[in-house]
């Protein structure tokens, strides 16, 4: 291969640009990426960067000196709007097209939003743009509305609260968090978020939001009730960014299809939150919308497009921060999954869970428990047994639920 061209310049394109140069490719390399600004981490945005804690720089992940250094025809501003799978081509905004011998893939995903949702004062938050937007918006002290209570939007809403603000949050759900981590911890999250302040109306969906002078004034809900706000930041989950690929003959459902070797065709790769793939480690096809995944796949994506041929089934790894709590997560979470408190007591803020399935540990929680639940992580790498938690060293089930 002579050209790669790698679409996406966030964490897994600009991981997928640096491995092709630390694995001693040295062939023409092209990073295609919609927004103008260098590449950034992206779970500062929800938390450090709207509490003020960090100025916008800090998120980002290289200089352009340090990109210079990667000898890559950089495409910053530059969106692909068509893949021509026969032509090896890929399509840009500007009528220009760039060709390749292999691509990887790592366009993302881009957030849902609702009719209405172009009033002012309605945010939704995916880029370093959208955060410093909503950290004006939020500095001008407004009552704010979260409406969706999975960890972004719990994440913002924690993120205001910290600094003062009257927020409320919309959860259609019992209970926030309840994917991927069931009713119980969504309970001690929404405990959590009312011991701070917050407001929380779960069980109730959104009918429209509300609006007067091109700019909203509330959210009405589903029983008839209107709740004022001045901001109101939508955080309903995301869609795979495959728009693009329209019509390539590559497979698109929930993401780009791809093999265990993270390939969608011959010599197309894909990494990241777009990409689809069976995890033979737990049997299932999953997308994952998590950082440590962005760059463990485009690793692993780079390595297959460069001829390694290895599978590639992680245990997948995420967290989340809020107020003073850190929730960290290894493995999968299933819906109809069993969980057991394994070390600790919800009660005391300090506790490890395990989640079984099929007789076999497939995750495991930690709540402000960041060695115990790097222990446990074992049990899921080693598909351990779901009565295998009670045998694991400096661990003693405190209950069993």
């Amino acid at each position: 291969m002579k050209r790669i061209v790698v679409v996406g310049a966030s964490a897994a394109g600009l991981t997928a640009a640096e491995t092709l140069r630390r694995r001693g490719w040295d062939g023409h390399l092209t990073l295609i990426g919609e927004e103008p600004r260098p590449p950034y981490d992206r779970p500062p945005l929800s938390k450090q960067i709207l509490t003020g804690a960090w100025e916008p720089a800090r998120a980002t992940l290289r200089s352009l000196p340090d990109l210079n250094r990667l000898r890559a025809d950089l495409r910053l501003g530059q969106r692909a709007t068509a893949l021509d799978v026969p032509g090896h081509r890929v399509h840009l905004d500007g009528g220009e097209s760039v060709g390749f011998d292999g691509l990887v893939i790592a366009t993302g995903v881009a957030p849902r939003r609702l009719p209405d949702s172009d009033l002012a004062g309605v945010h939704v938050l995916r880029t370093l743009d959208d955060a410093i937007a909503l950290r004006a918006a939020l500095r001008a002290g407004p009552r704010v509305i979260v409406v969706g209570a999975g960890f972004l939007g719990t994440e913002v809403a924690a993120a205001a609260r910290t600094t003062g603000l009257e927020v409320t949050v919309i959860e259609p759900g019992p209970v926030p968090v309840r994917r991927p981590f069931g009713d119980r911890v969504g309970e001690l999250v929404a405990d959590l978020h009312r011991d701070h302040g917050t407001r929380l109306r779960c069980g109730v969906p959104v009918r429209r939001l509300c609006g007067a002078s091109d700019r909203v004034t509330g959210v009405e809900l589903g029983d008839g009730t209107t709740l004022p706000a001045d901001v109101v930041v939508l955080a309903l989950g995301a869609v795979p960014a495959t728009g693009w690929l329209a019509g390539s003959g590559l497979r698109l459902g929930d993401g780009v299809r791809c093999d265990a070797y993270c390939r969608a065709a011959a010599g197309i790769y894909a990494a990241g939150d777009v990409a689809s793939w069976p995890n033979a480690h737990f049997g299932t096809r999953m997308r994952v919308e998590h950082r440590m995944n962005a760059t463990e796949q485009a690793i692993a994506a780079v390595g297959n497009l460069l001829g390694d041929a290895t599978p590639f089934a992680p245990v997948p790894y995420f967290w989340t921060d809020q107020y003073d709590t850190r929730i960290q997560a290894y493995g999968i979470f299933p819906p109809d999954a069993e969980m057991r408190i394994v070390h600790g007591d919800p009660a005391d803020g300090h506790f490890a869970a395990a989640y079984g399935h099929g007789g076999r540990v497939v995750g495991v929680l930690g709540w402000n428990a960041p060695r115990q639940v790097r222990t446990l992580r074992r049990l899921v790498v080693d598909h351990a047994p779901w009565t295998a938690f009670a045998d694991t060293r400096e661990l003693t089930p405190a209950t069993v639920n």
